[in-house]
């Protein structure tokens, strides 16, 4: 942990107090303190927040490494070409993976603070009192404005029988020293997808059980098309469940639930409860100072991150939503911004692009066709599967689809989701695009490089209007 400073070594009063010492508030205390704000910088527990120690850094990690198995697999592809690959120590895999984590948290938080003469880092829980002001333990800390950027922790699911059951989430699932023979895997969102993948790929038996869907909230050929995926893969999805219970006994765990009218029981050795995350707003005392919370504990913030008390802002996953780590700077930058040079800066995320790392990846940006329609746009839509994109011919993988929404008349883009095995490095593409304001005409005749998967983007554009199939390589 940092130096942390000691009563007689504090200023006396701070501009800035940030509470959480993860990416959002490393990224709010740093504005402040590059606008010349003196600012304390609270934490409590691991420095770093979710995505370094338990989040983005480790589940990439440890997706690229069971990667191999896969490609491995799909060799047979090419004619005369065959490979091999094993899990030989996944006790090594996951100490590597550790060591990852602490290299970066080391890196890009504890060794940051030397180099911020005005952030004064205090180790503790952080409690407001009914008229505002902010403690820290024992001590009273005085802020002119105050951020807070707790985060969020896995979700825990009210089902009959889990206090019973020895379960996984993400954090400890990432820390299985053994891999399970089998494991059920809760939860549909990004977080289920892209582990039950992960864990099948290095040789578990992955059942999937989830309530809406499989990327419920993604377009629907996407989400259908990567189920389609999942089950060559031998990842079974259950979706459209209700939980009744669940129950332990003989190393099994058992869901009880209901499925199409009947009920059934899936059982697996181990349960991952993926079921999404909630903000960290616990014991902040928050309801005692006048800062207004939604039904899930999120603060609730204006456009210019402002809570519902005066002088007291909120950014990241603490806000419940887009919760991305750069959004989560993105916001946290806004509002230190804000409190320091008086609330001129609205949060903008019409162009915010979104990655889940499945294999195919899925990567979006902008509006969906649902909803487009439900703001009240004439949209018009253009799919285009990998099978047109000579980069996936090349590669002989054509698994995955483009599509494009836009507004009929005018032709502006409006949102952009692909699928596609490397799909997450060509969304920036489109996101820009939308971000520009650029119509699907003006998209479609740009000059893209030929063979990337990016020139898909291109090609969807083209499919509003033409049959691409009829179009030679590289034809406008």
């Amino acid at each position: 942990m940092p130096e942390q400073s000691t009563t007689s070594t504090l200023p006396t009063e701070f501009d800035v107090a940030v509470i959480g010492a993860g990416s959002a508030g490393f990224s709010a205390a740093i504005t402040a303190a590059d606008a010349g704000a003196k600012v304390a910088l609270i934490g409590y527990g691991t420095i770093g927040g979710t995505c370094v120690n338990v989040g983005c850094v480790p589940s990439k990690a440890m997706i690229r490494a069971v990667e191999p198995l896969h490609v491995s697999r799909a060799a047979e592809r090419f004619d005369g070409i065959t490979a091999s690959a094993s899990v030989t120590d996944w006790k090594a895999l996951v100490r590597q993976k550790q060591a990852l984590v602490d290299d970066l948290r080391q890196a890009k938080y504890l060794d940051v603070l030397p180099n911020y003469d005005a952030v004064s880092y205090l180790e503790g829980k952080a409690q407001f009192k009914a008229d505002g002001t902010l403690m820290v333990g024992d001590m009273q800390i005085a802020a002119t404005k105050i951020i807070i950027a707790t985060g969020s922790r896995p979700h825990v699911p009210d089902i009959d029988g889990l206090s019973g059951v020895a379960w996984l989430d993400s954090t400890s699932a990432l820390e299985l020293v053994e891999l399970p023979e089998s494991l059920m895997v809760m939860g549909g969102g990004y977080i289920g997808v892209e582990l039950a993948q992960m864990f099948a790929r290095a040789g578990c038996k992955v059942t999937i059980v989830t309530r809406r869907g499989l990327l419920p909230d993604a377009e629907p050929e996407i989400s259908e098309a990567l189920r389609g995926y999942f089950a060559g893969e031998g990842i079974t999805v259950l979706s459209g469940l209700s939980y009744d219970s669940l129950r332990e006994a003989d190393g099994q765990v058992t869901l009880s639930a209901g499925y199409q009218g009947q009920s059934i029981e899936i059982s697996a050795q181990n349960l991952l409860l993926a079921t999404g995350r909630v903000p960290n707003t616990e014991g902040l005392a928050l309801e005692m100072a006048g800062i207004a919370t939604d039904a899930t504990g999120a603060v609730m913030v204006d456009a210019m991150m402002r809570s519902s008390r005066d002088g007291v802002y909120a950014a990241g996953d603490v806000t419940g939503r887009d919760q991305f780590v750069y959004m989560a700077a993105y916001g946290a930058k806004l509002a230190a911004k804000n409190a320091m040079n008086g609330d001129t800066l609205p949060y903008d995320n019409a162009a915010m692009p979104g990655v889940v790392f499945s294999d195919p990846q899925v990567a979006s940006v902008g509006l969906t066709e649902a909803a487009a329609r439900a703001r009240g746009f004439d949209a018009a839509t253009s799919v285009l599967g990998l099978e047109h994109v000579p980069r996936a011919l090349a590669a002989r993988d054509t698994r995955g689809l483009i599509k494009l929404v836009a507004e009929r008349g005018s032709k502006k883009l409006l949102g952009a989701h692909i699928l596609a095995p490397e799909g997450a490095d060509s969304i920036q593409t489109a996101a820009m695009a939308i971000s520009a304001g650029l119509t699907y005409e003006q998209l479609g005749d740009m000059i893209f490089p030929y063979l990337t998967t990016v020139e898909g983007l291109k090609l969807a554009a083209q499919t509003f209007e033409k049959d691409v199939s009829k179009l030679s390589c590289c034809a406008g």
